[in-house]
């Protein structure tokens, strides 16, 4: 399995850590529950996307 590093800010990580205990689950499998489109998603973890996507789109473009 592909290993992924994010740096996020520490909020974002204080709520990740309160939603994987009020949902039993460690860190690592609620933020693959949200990535995967779980029940709700988080208004967090949506901006993390779109800056990974829009990061991802301008290596790309930095290749052509």
């Amino acid at each position: 399995m592909p290993k992924l590093t994010l740096e996020i800010d520490l909020d974002l990580y204080r709520l990740l850590q309160q939603a994987a205990r009020s949902n039993a689950t460690s860190l690592e499998e609620e933020c693959q529950r949200r990535l995967e489109g779980g029940v709700r998603r988080s208004r967090h973890i949506e901006t993390l996307l779109a800056e990974l996507q829009a990061s991802s789109e301008q290596q790309s473009r930095g290749r052509s």
